[in-house]
C-alpha cells in the first residue's frame, strides 16, 4: 500500500547529494519496501550526475518513481536530455519525473556556460524537450536554443513529465506556461507553497500542473535533537534565502508534528512532499513518518 492511497499526497524521499553514490540502490529498495511514492535524485555541480543516478535507483527497484531534482539547463543540451529522459522512460514506463531549472548561476559561470537570458533558456529547453519527447520533429531558433529538424527514433510511448524547479516569481509564472508541474526547494513554507500556486495559475497553468516541495526533515522524539541535527541545513539555507534561520520551514520533530507539517504543506497545495533527511539512520525515521501518517 502507497502512502499516497491514503493520504491525497505522495511522500518522497530524496538521495542527499553528499551521500556516496554506491550506496543509493539499497537505499532505493529499503525506502521502496517502506511504501513511499517517490525517491528524488540531485545533480550539482561537482556531486552526481541526475541521469545516472535516476537510471541507477530506477534499476534496483519495481514501483518507485525516481524524480530528477534538478537537471540544470545551462549544462545539457535539449536534443541530449531529451533522448537521455526518452531512454529511461522506455524502459521504465510512467516511473520517471524529469526535473529542470536555471542552476546556479555561480556554478554555470564556472563552468563557462551560464546564458545570456536564462528565462529564455528555461522556457526554450523544457518546450523542447517536452516536444522532443511527445515524438515531434522540432525546429527551434530560439535565444538560447537552435535545434534544426531533430526528432526521436524512440520516443517513449509514455511521456515522463518535465518539471521545473524554479523559485523567482518569473520562474515561476514560467514554470506555469511552459512545464507539466513546479518544484519548490527546501525551506518554503505553506503560506510560500500557496504564493507559488497562485504564481504558476497566473502563468496559465490548469488543474493537472503538480506541486513537489523539498523539505528538511528529522524525525526524533526529541524536538530539540532534532533542531540541532538540523541546525547546518537550516543556516545555510537561511543563506540562500535571505532569511532568519528559524524561518526556514521543516518537516521535523516526533513523528506526530513532522506529519503535522506534511499536511500542512499538503492543505497548501503541495502535491507530492520530499523529505531531505538529515541526522541518524534516514531510513528508519523515514519508517517513523510513514507510519505515523498511515494511521
Amino acid at each position: 500500500m502507497t502512502t499516497t492511497s491514503r493520504n491525497g499526497v505522495r511522500i518522497g524521499v530524496m538521495y542527499d547529494r553528499d551521500w556516496a553514490p554506491e550506496g543509493l540502490p539499497g537505499f532505493a529498495r529499503e525506502v521502496e519496501a517502506l511504501g513511499a511514492d517517490d525517491l528524488w535524485v540531485v545533480e550539482d555541480l561537482g556531486w552526481n550526475g541526475g541521469v545516472s543516478a535516476a537510471a541507477v535507483a530506477l534499476g534496483a527497484t519495481e514501483r518507485l518513481r525516481v524524480g530528477i531534482g534538478i537537471t540544470p539547463a545551462p549544462l545539457r543540451s535539449p536534443a541530449l536530455l531529451a533522448m537521455e529522459l526518452a531512454t529511461l522512460a522506455r524502459v521504465f514506463p510512467g516511473r520517471l519525473v524529469a526535473g529542470v531549472g536555471h542552476g546556479v548561476q555561480e556554478w554555470m559561470t564556472a563552468v563557462g556556460l551560464a546564458p545570456r537570458s536564462p528565462l529564455a533558456l528555461l522556457e526554450e529547453t523544457i518546450t523542447s524537450v517536452r516536444a522532443l519527447l511527445r515524438g515531434e520533429r522540432v525546429e527551434l531558433e530560439g535565444r538560447e536554443v537552435r535545434l534544426d529538424g531533430i526528432r526521436l527514433v524512440h520516443p517513449p510511448a509514455e511521456v515522463p513529465p518535465v518539471v521545473a524547479g524554479v523559485v523567482r516569481p518569473r520562474s515561476l509564472e514560467l514554470s506555469g506556461r511552459v512545464a507539466d508541474g513546479t518544484v519548490i526547494a527546501e525551506g518554503h513554507g505553506p503560506a510560500e507553497v500557496t504564493a507559488a500556486r497562485e504564481l504558476v495559475a497566473k502563468g496559465g497553468a490548469g488543474a493537472e500542473h503538480t506541486m513537489t516541495v523539498l523539505a528538511f526533515t528529522c524525525v526524533d522524539e526529541d524536538p530539540a535533537r532534532a533542531a540541532e541535527a538540523l541546525r547546518p541545513h537550516t543556516e545555510g539555507q537561511a543563506a540562500w534565502l535571505g532569511r532568519p534561520a528559524d524561518e526556514v520551514f521543516t518537516v521535523s520533530g516526533r513523528p506526530e508534528d513532522a506529519v503535522g507539517h506534511v499536511r500542512e504543506l499538503a492543505a497548501a497545495g503541495a502535491d507530492t512532499v520530499v523529505l531531505r533527511v538529515a541526522g541518524a539512520e534516514p531510513v528508519r525515521q523515514l519508517g517513523s513518518l510513514l507510519e505515523t501518517l498511515r494511521r
